[in-house]
């Protein structure tokens, strides 16, 4: 069975490359942005036409969260348009798509961990263009999977945990949001989920098509993840808890984002750890590399 896997160069991506040693009853083909122009449609067009995959497993998005309330257009032509030619594609080639989505697609005002079929109310262009891009998934394949993260971190790519290392080696203080709740996501075991999900449809064990919640179990707010990180790492920085008021930011940022993980681990009984323990493996690769 052929899979083709989009963003190979990103944090999820990286990953997925790393976990495909471990399912060699599949095909893997790994492309980003040397192979495919996403803001295209002739480029994506291009790329298919003479090829055929099974599964596409579509991690690549425009993720620059500020940076999209400016460039819309862009956001838009990857996340939505993109995404939309895609599916069309996969409809005509009879590929089952897997489409990675975000907690952005939420308003964060819930106050009790979100559900799948909790109305979206995105409230930043790039939380928007990501729900356009589910719609066009759903709309056009009924066999389709549309997997909502959240806080994607990994030894790979840049990320909150990378930076936070970073800048707490260098500095004394750190000012960290503490009024942002949610739960961190280590991109090996989203990976690792994704993975089983295949792999649970390829042999006929489970195969029910729609959208599905996945973060790593837990609760915490920037601020704790943070301390927790720096005091894990060995670094001497003190982390300060600072509100969201006081750190402006373009686009706006759901307070509230606990995602509700019971749909996915029914249905395929997926193993989540906790963020806390994913953390400590993530340090270990970063402290090995270093």
């Amino acid at each position: 069975m052929k899979i083709l896997v989009t963003g190979s160069n990103g944090q999820l991506g990286s990953e997925l490359k790393l976990l495909s040693a471990l399912y060699r009853q599949f095909d893997f083909t790994f492309i980003d942005v040397e192979e495919v122009n996403l803001a295209e449609e002739v480029s994506i067009r291009a790329y298919f036409a003479d090829k055929h995959f099974d599964f596409l497993i579509h991690c690549a998005a425009y993720t620059a969260v500020d940076k999209a309330e400016e460039e819309v257009a862009l956001a838009y032509a990857i996340n939505a348009g993109a995404v939309k030619t895609l599916a069309e594609i996969c409809l005509e080639k009879k590929i089952r798509l897997i489409h990675i989505s975000t907690d952005y697609v939420f308003d964060g005002e819930a106050n009790q961990p979100i559900t799948e079929t909790v109305q979206p109310n995105p409230v930043s262009v790039y939380g928007k263009s990501k729900l356009e891009g589910e719609h066009h998934v759903l709309s056009i394949l009924s066999n389709a999977y549309v997997i909502r993260t959240a806080w994607v971190y990994s030894s790979f790519g840049k990320n909150f945990v990378k930076s936070i290392r970073h800048l707490a080696s260098q500095r004394e203080m750190l000012g960290v949001v503490c009024d942002q709740i949610g739960t961190p996501t280590y991109a090996y075991d989203l990976a690792s989920a994704l993975l089983q999900i295949v792999d649970a449809i390829h042999r006929g064990q489970a195969d029910e098509p729609g959208v599905y919640h996945f973060t790593n179990e837990g609760v915490t707010s920037w601020y704790d993840f943070a301390y927790f990180l720096v005091q894990e790492s060995g670094l001497n920085c003190r982390i300060q808890p600072i509100s969201t008021a006081q750190y402006k930011t373009a686009a706006v940022r759901p307070k509230f984002s606990l995602l509700d993980k019971s749909k996915i681990k029914a249905t395929f009984a997926v193993q989540i750890p906790h963020w806390s323990e994913s953390l400590k493996i993530c340090i270990d690769k970063l402290n090995q590399g270093a």
